[in-house]
């Protein structure tokens, strides 16, 4: 199995399609797992009209390729391929692509899991939500990291 590592951070909108038929092409990977993300309506409690990521070009991609490191010390992985938007973005576009292929299932789905897992807890983007107050106006925030991913991530360090 040849180990392939993919990471861009980007501007442009993720094509999914070109990302799976990429990872494609290992004859011993039996699975593929892929998880895509994407910008929803609301976030705690207000409804979101938009959201912005901003990042330190340099320092996120060497994170991003510890994070795929530390993966392939716990897994046997084919292809990993991390894609993650920066800048404005609208409703419904896709923030972060994530692909694992490996020889069998279990380790592409946890594997997959827990890159993103580490993404959400770990990765250096910084998150700006447009949304609206409850008269209407429209506003921005900063987005702090949930208890909940904190509380995912932990179950890996359990084991």
């Amino acid at each position: 199995m040849k180990a392939v590592d993919r990471i861009e951070v980007c501007e442009t909108p993720l094509d999914v399609a070109a990302e799976y038929t990429a990872l494609q092409g290992n004859s011993g990977d039996g699975a593929c797992a892929l998880f895509v993300g994407s910008v929803r309506d609301f976030n705690a409690g207000s409804d979101v009209c938009g959201l912005a990521l901003e990042h330190y070009p340099g320092m996120t991609e060497k994170s991003l390729q510890q994070i795929i490191n530390d993966a392939r010390d716990r897994w046997s992985l084919g292809r990993v391929t991390i894609v993650h938007r920066v800048g404005p973005m609208q409703i419904n576009d896709e923030i972060v692509f994530v692909g694992v292929t490996s020889p069998h299932r279990q380790a592409a789905f946890a594997a997959c899991q827990y890159i993103m897992d580490r993404l959400k807890t770990e990765a250096p983007f910084w998150k700006r939500e447009a949304v609206a107050d409850e008269s209407g106006k429209p506003s921005e925030r900063w987005v702090e990291a949930r208890a909940s991913d904190a509380a995912e991530m932990e179950k890996w360090s359990a084991g």
